[in-house]
């Protein structure tokens, strides 16, 4: 089928994730998709053009960097 629509089950077995993770991706917009009667639908062309950009890196969304934790010495300062 050329224009291959699928359901978040479908989805969750390409990704190898729950089901839950589809969700939550969809409503976060992390996923291509859209809405049929309040149900979520993926196109599989869609899908692949979004699973070859994670590859390549553009449009990963940034980690934050990590902040060195401030050191907890007891006793106050030392003179």
């Amino acid at each position: 089928m050329a224009d291959e629509i699928l359901t978040v089950a479908e989805v969750a077995l390409l990704l190898k994730v729950a089901e839950k993770t589809v969700y939550t991706m969809a409503q976060k917009s992390e996923l291509p998709c859209f809405k049929v009667r309040g149900q979520w639908r993926f196109r599989r062309q869609d899908l692949d053009s979004w699973m070859a950009a994670q590859v390549k890196g553009p449009g990963a969304p940034e980690q934050p960097e990590a902040k060195p934790k401030a050191s907890t010495r007891k006793g106050g300062t030392r003179r």
